[in-house]
């Protein structure tokens, strides 16, 4: 499609303002989507250093480590 002028382009034969207010909401949605992704990615990350500083807290008193599961040996007979 090819216009005439920038004015014409911008009108686009009347539909320009709903397509450009089509991009406007498209483009803040997007900027919105970043930014509150962003934020949300920097809380995670803050939770989960809190939470790795905590454990190093408790575990520092301790010579060795707490082991997080135990596992144990069944005997299973072929009778």
């Amino acid at each position: 499609m090819a216009f005439d002028s920038f004015s014409a382009f911008i009108a686009m034969e009347g539909h320009g303002p709903y397509v450009w207010s089509c991009y406007a909401v498209f483009f803040i949605l997007v900027a919105g989507m970043m930014i509150w992704s962003a934020r949300r990615n920097r809380a995670v990350i803050e939770g989960c250093k809190r939470r790795f500083d905590q454990q190093q807290g408790t575990s520092g008193r301790d010579a060795r480590p707490k082991a997080s599961a135990t596992f144990t040996r069944v005997e299973v007979s072929q009778d």
